[in-house]
């Protein structure tokens, strides 16, 4: 399973949707996400692929971890293994 599967899996589980209904355009609060699950969904991916993700969830915006969509949150999800294997 791919990184990007993966991180979908993890956003529908949190969304509690299918993964074949989260879309990369959709944002966390499209698939009905509020900030404590965000929260959850980032320990999730922590846990998942053994990462720290640079997110701090008192301020978000101010982040270096862009979750402005779910296609944001792969590629930034695919930047951090890829920096875990160097």
């Amino acid at each position: 399973m791919s990184v990007k599967d993966r991180v979908i899996r993890i956003i529908a589980e949190q969304a509690m949707i299918e993964p074949s209904d989260v879309t990369m355009t959709d944002t966390m609060a499209d698939l009905g996400i509020d900030s404590m699950g965000l929260v959850e969904c980032i320990f999730a991916l922590e846990e998942e692929f053994d990462i720290e993700v640079p997110f701090n969830a008192n301020e978000p915006q101010k982040s270096d971890f862009d979750i402005s969509s779910v296609a944001s949150v792969v590629d930034g999800i695919e930047r951090l293994v890829a920096l875990q294997k160097d």
